[in-house]
């Protein structure tokens, strides 16, 4: 009961973080870096450059970022550090494949050494004599800690304390902690090209801050050899030139009990078309998430993995072969899988904008490779993936989670969510302003897990049975049979995210209304802040004359289909229909295929094709498929 009052108070609350009145008020945020600058000798330019690619000069309330990072300038603290990874806790087979049996993953290694760029936060205190505690929760007091780590890095490398922004590249390089030169380069291009074209934004906490273009910038890279950092095993990566990148191959190799692990080699995207990009969190850091990668052992896999820090990447397996990452077999056989160094919840931790850059770079590269769309039917979280079957609905993974930015990331991959169409448009793009929409949550603290969240920026908005910001959220049969669906950060039944296109049921003053799970979901949507835009496009709805149309998990062939010695994979429905009247967006076709491999050697393994037209929609969070023969596809202007 007490948690049922708490929600229909905070339900009440305006969703906006940060108002007017505090975006235009004066830049205390732009002085503490003014101040720092003139304190330690940095140039003002060079600070606000590494803070924006650490932080994007949020402070984030004191919380840590996801590999234990403070404040505006990133200050790394060990002891918010522990080294261990969850990764991969719950029901879900990551292989989604029931035709082979169920194995148990390995023991996930135990807590990891410390590494050095994990212990800035210590330099920091003795170098400013602030406490450890003011520089996590004071920004002020972690912009000049920042600064002082900046200089005494200058001071390492013998470079001159200078007005010159260019004689600080070996600096900026040390501060990104990584270990190898190609990483340490990355980030300081990175900061050397904010500086050169500048930013201006308003924080989470409400502070205007403008870092001014530096033009005609020599950025003087020799300092670079002074730190002696280690050259990647580059050889054979699948990486853009523009990122760090190395081979740190997935384990690969029959095991004891006649099983193998952890992937299957293929021959994509001549043998199965590439269509989707996953995006996942670790549940952990990056060290360990390389151990269980590398451990044939654990039957679990992804082709990349990003560092939060500097955004170094590590790629484990080629594209062309198939990783058990997704849950839903369907999806492995045709997506590539990024894991991102990080917690969907977990101590609050946010994710940095050097990673954010990596990854989108990495993902424009292998969708322009691979033909798939920058769109979010393609382009989609781990939350997003189906269930393969009636029983495995339930324990699908949730990560990314709410506070990874998708209206930011898609920016970044240089194809911003906007809107199509008129006020009266027949559907809707989900997109709330990410820094302002601040939704209900509990459960970010793992030692509390009944704990409201503080109120941090998210990619969803709520759905509920009226509208009104007090009724009932919608119900998710398949999340949860028998109950409500819940306010936790964990579950995404009664949620809409960023750039996910839906068909207009209704609309009601500041409310619309959206067909999601085959029932009506309302959303708060004021004109004033609009969180959601138009979107013109193709939509389903059930054919004339049937009433209900089924949907499914994955778009399997026909049993005529399959090959004499191939098992018939059965084409099951989910527990989900929808009736006469309702529409969902179409996102495209989808081929009937399933690929089988069962086997350690390659050799045996085919690609059964069939004659079913499938066409994939977005039906909830989760994408899902429905057969073309069961809908009629009209244009919702």
């Amino acid at each position: 009961m007490r948690r049922a009052l708490a929600i229909a108070a905070v339900a009440l609350l305006p969703l906006t973080g940060v108002t007017a009145a505090q975006a235009a008020a004066p830049g205390d945020r732009q002085s503490a870096f003014t101040a720092a600058a003139q304190e330690f000798q940095v140039p003002e330019s060079v600070l606000l450059g590494v803070s924006y690619l650490e932080s994007r000069w949020d402070a984030h309330a004191g919380t840590p970022s996801n590999n234990a990072g403070f404040g505006p300038m990133h200050l790394t603290d060990a002891a918010a550090y522990s080294g261990s990874n969850h990764h991969g806790a719950s029901e879900e087979d990551p292989r989604g494949d029931e035709s082979r049996p169920a194995v148990p993953a390995a023991e996930a290694p135990g807590p990891a050494e410390i590494p050095a760029g994990l212990r800035t936060l210590e330099r920091a205190a003795e170098l400013t004599g602030e406490s450890r505690e003011r520089l996590r929760t004071d920004p002020a007091a972690n912009i000049r800690g920042g600064a002082a780590l900046l200089a005494d890095y200058q001071k390492s490398i013998g470079a001159p304390l200078s007005d010159d922004p260019g004689q600080w590249y070996g600096a900026v390089a040390k501060y990104s902690g990584a270990d190898q030169e190609e990483a340490a380069r990355f980030f300081a291009d990175e900061v050397f090209a904010t500086i050169e074209s500048g930013e201006e934004r308003v924080t989470d906490d409400g502070h205007r801050v403008k870092l001014h273009p530096v033009r005609n910038l020599d950025a003087v890279k020799t300092w670079l050899k002074k730190l002696k950092l280690r050259a990647p095993r580059r050889d054979g990566v699948e990486c853009p030139p523009t990122v760090s990148c190395e081979w740190i191959p997935a384990g690969y190799a029959e095991l004891p009990d006649g099983g193998y692990g952890n992937h299957d080699l293929a021959d994509r995207p001549r043998s199965q078309k590439i269509d989707y990009i996953v995006i996942h969190d670790m549940e952990g850091y990056f060290g360990p998430s390389i151990g269980l990668v590398e451990n044939p052992a654990y039957r679990a896999s992804w082709h990349y993995s990003l560092r939060s820090a500097d955004g170094h990447i590590a790629q484990h397996i080629k594209t062309k072969d198939v990783a058990w990452q997704a849950g839903n077999w369907y999806i492995n056989a045709k997506s590539i899988g990024l894991e991102h160094e990080g917690f969907l919840a977990e101590g609050h931790t946010w994710y940095t904008e050097a990673m954010y850059r990596t990854s989108a770079r990495l993902v424009r590269y292998l969708a322009l490779r691979h033909g798939v769309p920058l769109d979010r039917a393609h382009i989609i979280g781990h939350d997003n993936v189906p269930g393969t079957l009636p029983s495995t609905v339930r324990g699908m993974h949730e990560d990314p989670g709410p506070f990874w930015d998708w209206a930011h990331y898609f920016k970044l991959l240089g194809a911003p969510l906007h809107g199509v169409g008129g006020p009266r448009s027949g559907a809707v793009m989900i997109r709330p302003d990410f820094e302002s929409n601040r939704p209900h949550f509990y459960g970010c603290d793992r030692q509390n897990p009944e704990a409201d969240c503080p109120p941090l920026p998210a990619h969803t908005v709520w759905l509920r049975t009226e509208p009104r910001h007090d009724a009932p959220l919608v119900k998710d049969i398949g999340k949860h049979p028998t109950g409500d669906s819940l306010y936790s950060v964990y579950d995404h039944s009664a949620r809409a995210s960023t750039g996910q296109r839906f068909a207009v049921a209704d609309r009601q003053g500041d409310w619309t209304a959206i067909w999601y799970l085959g029932q009506k979901a309302w959303f708060h949507n004021p004109a004033a802040e609009p969180t959601a835009v138009p979107s013109m496009g193709l939509v389903v709805t059930p054919r004339p004359g049937l009433q209900t149309v089924p949907v499914y998990g994955r778009a399997y062939p026909e049993q005529s289909a399959y090959p004499e010695g191939i098992p018939y994979q059965e084409v099951t429905p989910l527990q989900y229909t929808f009736s006469a009247g309702e529409k969902y967006t179409l996102a495209g076709p989808a081929p009937a295929e399933y690929y089988r491999a069962v086997t350690l050697d390659p050799a045996p393994h085919r690609v059964v094709r069939g004659k079913t037209k499938y066409l994939q929609i977005q039906f909830g969070h989760r994408i899902m498929f429905v057969k073309a023969d069961d809908v009629r596809v009209t244009f919702s202007g």
